[in-house]
């Protein structure tokens, strides 16, 4: 196995992800608490490795946070 820095020494593998979710589950329960499928499809590329934590993070503030709005312009 290769090491991977994207990755913390603890995460390296499939199984070690799903055990760090699982930790991050115990310690903030609203992760656990019925999430929407983007969140779920998100916690699923996570422990693939597709994603880091920082990807998944970024992804869901994305998704949850209200669309910025436009400038206000003042006269010219």
């Amino acid at each position: 196995m290769t090491y991977d820095p994207r990755f913390g020494p603890a995460a390296q593998t499939p199984q070690q992800r799903a055990y760090v979710l699982r930790q991050l589950q115990q310690t903030f329960p609203q992760l656990a608490a019925r999430v929407p499928a983007l969140t779920q499809q998100l916690f699923d590329r996570y422990v693939a490795g597709e994603l880091t934590w920082s990807d998944v993070r970024h992804a869901l503030d994305a998704a949850t946070s209200p669309a910025p709005k436009a400038p206000v312009r003042r006269g010219a």
